[in-house]
Parts: C-alpha cells; structure tokens; sequence
C-alpha cells in the first residue's frame, strides 16, 4: 500500500485541510496563507503534499481519483471524525470541492481560490492575455532570463514585476522542481485522467456551509466565468472576481485577499456557533 501524504501542520485547534494546485506542493500555499492564519487563534493548519508533488512521492499514482482517494485516506487517518475547514487552489479547489461532497456532514466551511472547474482545456472559457497597464519601455529593458521565467505580465510597472517574481523564485519554481512529471505530465496530458470519474455538480453537490470563492479576472488557466455556476450549488458562498487578478493571486493584492480570507474565517465561526447550538436544542 502507497505511504500516506507527506503534511506539514502548524497550530491547534480546528483542524483546515489546504490542498495545493497541480505541480505544486503544501509550502506554496504556506507562503499566501499563513501571514493570515498565524493572525488567528484555534486554527491547525494541515498542508498537505498530493502524490509526485512536495515530499509526497508518486506511488504510481494513476489519475485523479486515485489523488482524491488518497486525500480521502489521508483524511480518515489523519482528522478523523472531526469537524473540519477546506481551502483549495486551482487542481485543489477541484478536489475541495469533491472532499466537501464526501464529508458533507463535517465541512464547516470552504475555500476555493482560482479553482479549476473545467479540467478539459479546451472548454473553459477564457480571454486572452491583454496587459492592463502596458509598459514596453520596462518589459524591453527585462533580461531575456525574466522574460521567459515571467510571460504575460499583466500590469507592467516595476513594483508588481519584482513581486511577480519574488513569487516565481519562492513559490513556483521550487515546487516545479520537486515534482514527479514523469508520473504528473501523462496524468495531465490526458483528458480521461485529468478529471474525476463523478460530478461536481449535480444537487448532490450542493454544500451549505459559508464558502469563498475567489477567482482572478485576468486569470488565463481557469478563467472565472466557468465558476459562476457554484453560486447555485453553494446558497452561502461570497463570490469574488478580483480586478488585476491571475491564476497566481495574491500577487500585490494581499491585503483584499486577506481581508475575504478573514471575513470568511468569521462567518465561519458563526456558523459553527449556531450548529453547535442547533445539536443542542
């Protein structure tokens, strides 16, 4: 049998599972979230690494119901029967999204940040690239090595390039490296395995509890308006479409998204305060 996920958990308390996107790893998302949830109390924080990413090896892994039944073993192993937050990005948001359906009865809340919603590429529904704020003067004085690690730059002025690729060289390239793409790219290269054997949105997939769904407006990988039908299937979701936003927001808006992250958080507790008293009557 394949060893369990590799995870890293920070704090006590209730427990939030955050699941990274394809050819990511657990760390990536430590670096956006955490400067938020170390700011807030009774929150253990678990970041997984999904198989050939981070420090999770591949184990043969086949598609992506095979990633999702290892998260769901991960899950009975390492939460249990408890009560428990879900956070997801891009591939991870796919997968949040089937977690939440299966533990529907624990989920207390649900984070989806770019998710994915069409894993066949060639349906979502996206713009292309057009710079908001042009500057052929700096991207032409960029080195050829910037040029290619960066690509489209969506708002081309010096503050937003040098926190583009601060990210590029803390977050991406590092979990670019550690990933499995023998095993990874045919999974991604194949349509059939590059998507899970079930519906995400069906009325079985309704999910009730207070979600947040932020999607980037400039986002070229998963667009945002393929997400407009999770309004209907979450009746509690806030739902927003970030100006200036990519597929790898936060860029140099960190403080917004902290402020929904936080907001989130509190309706959160919330709802939790009121089931708790819902059992009780």
């Amino acid at each position: 049998m394949e060893s369990i996920l590799s995870a890293h958990e920070i704090g006590e308390g209730l427990p939030v599972l955050i699941i990274h996107g394809w050819q990511m790893e657990g760390r990536a998302e430590e670096l956006d979230f955490e400067p938020i949830f170390n700011k807030i109390p009774g929150l253990r924080r678990i970041y997984v690494d999904l198989p050939g990413m981070g420090t999770t090896p591949a184990n043969n892994v086949k598609d992506l119901d095979d990633i999702y039944l290892r998260l769901v073993r991960f899950i009975d192993s390492r939460i249990g029967k408890s009560r428990f937050l879900l956070v997801g990005s891009s591939c991870g948001g796919y997968l949040a999204r089937a977690i939440a359906q299966k533990y529907i009865e624990q989920v207390d809340g649900l984070l989806l940040r770019v998710p994915l919603i069409e894993p066949k590429d060639d349906v979502r529904d996206l713009d292309a690239f057009k710079p908001l704020v042009a500057n052929e003067q700096l991207m032409s004085n960029m080195s050829v090595e910037d040029r290619a690690l960066l690509g489209n730059v969506l708002v081309q002025t010096p503050p937003y390039v040098k926190a583009l690729k601060a990210k590029y060289e803390e977050v991406y390239l590092p979990a670019e490296k550690a990933a499995d793409n023998k095993v990874l790219d045919p999974i991604r290269a194949d349509r059939l395995r590059y998507q899970l054997s079930f519906s995400l949105d069906d009325e079985s997939a309704k999910f009730f509890a207070p979600t947040l769904v932020v999607c980037g407006r400039q986002d070229e990988s998963v667009g945002y308006r393929d997400s407009l039908r999770l309004l209907e299937l979450y009746p509690r979701s806030t739902y927003v479409v970030l100006d200036r936003g990519t597929h790898g927001l936060p860029i140099d808006e960190t403080g917004l998204f902290e402020a929904l992250v936080r907001d989130w958080i509190a309706r959160v507790d919330e709802w939790r305060g009121h089931t708790e008293r819902s059992e009780l009557a």
